[in-house]
């Protein structure tokens, strides 16, 4: 595996215009097409490992969240090869249980407690049998919605906000715990702060993300094949414009 030059950190972030999220797609796209077998080989270990996990019931499926951080992490040190012109290897998917490690479980153990607090919230407007009914995919309990409209939608509305706090605080924060050994706590902070000074980007960003989302589960969802590898090289390159300098 190619070691890159390393990177200079700019904290706390660059503030970019708005442009910058679309180009965070098309760099995505260019980063995909630069080793398009290798990112499908991906997406389908992972795929496979996800599967693995999700046999153990409940501590398989936190497990797994855990570790997605570290996974993330790997896959973020094997974009800036690709972006150094290097190769995109097997081995770049399991780089983050080498580097930063610990401090890389510690930021999955606390996205992983954020969500678990933001689905206690939930419970507690609902209901304990609503949630579990919509995590089951229990049509006939949640039914029941109808009944509690006003409780739902006060706290659907309270975790939509919380789980976008969540992910602006996480989206960065793996390439800065891996890349530059931010500690965990910070790192998310940092990510925090930075998405709200990028509130434009991020606006651009997702609209684009979103529509090409639907078209690339048009054709059996066999789009995802492209679209998850986009979207992985382009949260790097959105980490790279704000909070890096160097080529």
């Amino acid at each position: 595996m190619d070691e890159a030059q390393p990177l200079n950190l700019v904290m706390p972030g660059r503030s970019l215009p708005a442009s910058s999220g679309w180009s965070w797609v098309k760099g995505g796209w260019t980063l995909f097409t630069a080793a398009p077998l290798m990112w499908i080989v991906f997406i389908v270990v992972l795929v496979i490992c996800s599967v693995v996990f999700n046999f153990v019931p409940i501590l398989g499926s936190l497990a797994w969240q855990v570790l997605s951080p570290v996974i993330g992490a790997g896959l973020v040190i094997g974009c800036r090869s690709l972006e150094t012109s290097g190769e995109l290897e097997l081995e770049h998917l399991f780089a983050g249980f080498k580097t930063n490690f610990a401090n890389l479980l510690i930021l999955g153990a606390l996205y992983v407690l954020g969500g678990l607090l933001i689905l206690g919230i939930m419970i507690a407007f609902v209901g304990t049998s609503i949630v579990m009914a919509a995590l089951n995919g229990d049509a006939d309990a949640l039914m029941q919605v109808f009944v509690i409209t006003t409780p739902l939608l006060v706290g659907g509305l309270v975790c939509v906000i919380l789980a976008g706090l969540l992910l602006a605080a996480y989206w960065f924060a793996p390439a800065l715990v891996v890349m530059h050994g931010v500690a965990p706590v910070k790192a998310m902070q940092a990510s925090l702060g930075a998405t709200f000074r990028n509130v434009g980007p991020f606006l651009v960003y997702g609209l684009v993300m979103f529509f090409f989302l639907i078209v690339a589960v048009i054709p059996f969802g066999l789009g995802m094949l492209v679209w998850i590898p986009v979207m992985v090289a382009s949260c790097y390159l959105s980490y790279r414009g704000v909070f890096t300098e160097g080529a």
